[in-house]
């Protein structure tokens, strides 16, 4: 296991790999790996010659300070996790002022309007910062293929979105949602909450599950106010948004159609920890 703190020391490193034909996969993450985060080092391994898997908390993301300055950090942890999973594995951990040049900022981007949609409506400026930084990572490493998780489906559609606008020589692996055994979606900040509201968060698995059924027979709008009615009756979660949505365009959905997929986002909060899931309907 290598570890690289400097952009052009990995990319210099790199360079010899290609001159190999080696191929590369990317894993993006933001430290306080969890299971959901190997499941998708593994399928990297598995798929390429060469895996970078990326380490950094990006400031440009956050629209929350607070939210910024709690997120965990579990370094030693983290690099426990991956030598258990492969010593052949390339980290890169830089610094911000390293991968922003100094100039922590966001650029604009334009995802087709797929950014105004849900978490876009919450969190102001996010995908800008989720794009800037992805498009920073994919120049240094040059992927052939980078590892992205269902849990944030719109961020993974953005991504998709970015690539295909800025015809990016790379194929974007989208990976199912890996879970706690009460049904939680696995997510860094799933380590904020305290064990027995952890517990408690099945809750919105069961919930989701139970709406992917009643999307059978009834209308999308009548399924969101059953979730909605379901978390009002629920004292340890507060509903941000739910929302029914076309897989594609992530346009909420009016009238159901055939042959088109459509997927159901949840945001919840607990106590001050954000929780996000989804799950597909058909």
């Amino acid at each position: 296991m290598q570890i690289f703190h400097q952009k052009e020391a990995l990319i210099q490193f790199l360079k010899k790999e290609k001159i190999e034909n080696k191929t590369i996969g990317l894993v993006p993450t933001m430290g306080a790996l969890h299971q959901g985060h190997l499941s998708l080092v593994e399928k990297a391994l598995n798929d390429n010659n060469t895996v970078v898997v990326s380490i950094f908390v990006n400031p440009t993301q956050f629209d929350n300070k607070t939210d910024l300055e709690k997120y965990p950090k579990t370094w030693e942890k983290d690099l426990e996790n991956l030598k258990k999973v492969s010593d052949n594995i390339l980290i890169f951990a830089p610094s911000a002022e390293d991968i922003y040049d100094n100039k922590v900022a966001s650029e604009t981007f334009d995802f087709d309007g797929l950014e105004n949609e849900m978490e876009g409506k919450f969190r102001s400026g996010h995908f800008d910062g989720v794009g800037t930084i992805v498009k920073k990572l994919f120049t240094i490493v040059q992927p052939d293929r980078a590892y992205f998780g269902e849990k944030d489906f719109q961020q993974l559609q953005i991504i998709r979105k970015m690539v295909e606008k800025h015809n990016l020589p790379l194929t974007i692996i989208g990976c199912p949602i890996s879970r706690e055994d009460n049904g939680l979606a696995m997510s860094s900040r799933n380590e904020r909450l305290p064990s027995d509201l952890r517990e408690k968060a099945s809750f919105i698995f069961k919930t989701i599950q139970k709406a992917k059924e009643k999307f059978g027979t009834e209308s999308a709008i009548d399924t969101v106010n059953w979730i909605e009615e379901q978390f009002r009756q629920q004292p340890f979660f507060k509903l941000e948004y739910a929302e029914i949505a076309n897989e594609k365009t992530l346009k909420p959905v009016k009238t159901k159609k055939e042959n088109e997929h459509y997927r159901l986002f949840v945001a919840v909060y607990a106590n001050d920890i954000r929780l996000i899931d989804n799950v597909a309907l058909n």
